[in-house]
């Protein structure tokens, strides 16, 4: 199926250093909330281009390139969740593209299953346009180079950036975080060394029964990106009953290269 060509806003009520010029894909298998979301969207500055399915996405994909997609976790066919692990393990750009998911109210599992799947953010449905506008607003703030440079937080053997949010290794091979991975080592590295509780950790999520989960699987796949062991953590420590560390190196002045 060709792509058709993207929708370009009519007016800009709040045009956001983040709005202007991003592309954003949304998918969604309602007719009215995928309208709805075009709609404001749009309004706020965006280009939008929509698809019913994970199909009708995936042509979409093959013509633009979007800065963000914003994916419904259950449809029929292949599922958001499916769709994005896929996108996760195909090539790049799709590969880094920033997704964020939408769940239903009670679908805890689903959210889960969708961190596991590398989403960088969730929104429970229903939701408000504005939280939705933000969500966005912080995505595309992260996925952007900023030009300052700040010391760099190295830990074992890897480097962590502050000020651009980006992990890599000695080296100088990037790491991809997901947004909520980005914000989680973010907090890690300003509480260096001294322990950070799960509440902390889980200071964005808006639903508290399902936030200790997640602050779990985060961890756990923080771990597999820079621990040797896992199973044994010698950086990403558990401190039982309260919470969870982050063991950095002394501080330098050096730089990494690019």
């Amino acid at each position: 199926m060709r792509a058709s060509p993207p929708l370009r806003a009519a007016s800009s009520q709040n045009p956001s250093a983040g709005a202007k010029g991003a592309h954003i894909l949304v998918v969604d298998d309602d007719r009215r909330i995928r309208a709805l979301l075009t709609r404001y969207l749009m309004r706020e500055g965006y280009f939008v281009s929509a698809a019913a399915d994970a199909r009708e996405a995936s042509a979409l994909l093959v013509d633009f390139a979007f800065d963000l997609i914003v994916l419904d976790c259950m449809m029929p066919g292949e599922s958001g969740t499916q769709f994005a692990a896929r996108l996760r393990e195909g090539p790049e750009p799709l590969r880094s593209a920033p997704i964020l998911m939408l769940t239903a109210l009670h679908e805890t599992r689903n959210r889960v299953e969708g961190l596991e799947a590398g989403v960088d953010d969730y929104l429970a449905k229903p939701f408000d346009p504005r939280e939705l506008s933000l969500r966005i607003a912080s995505i595309l703030r992260r996925a952007r180079r900023p030009e300052s440079v700040d010391p760099l937080v190295r830990f074992g053997p890897f480097a962590y950036d502050p000020a651009r949010a980006e992990l890599a290794t000695q080296a100088g091979e990037a790491v991809r975080l997901t947004t909520r991975e980005r914000d989680m080592l973010q907090i890690l590295v300003e509480h260096a060394g001294a322990i950070v509780s799960r509440q902390t950790l889980a200071s964005r999520e808006s639903e508290p029964k399902a936030a200790e989960r997640s602050v779990d699987v985060e961890i756990a796949r923080l771990r597999r990106k820079i621990e040797l062991d896992p199973g044994a953590p010698r950086y990403l420590q558990t401190v039982r009953g309260q919470g969870y560390r982050l063991v950095v190196d002394a501080p330098r002045a050096r730089k990494m290269q690019s």
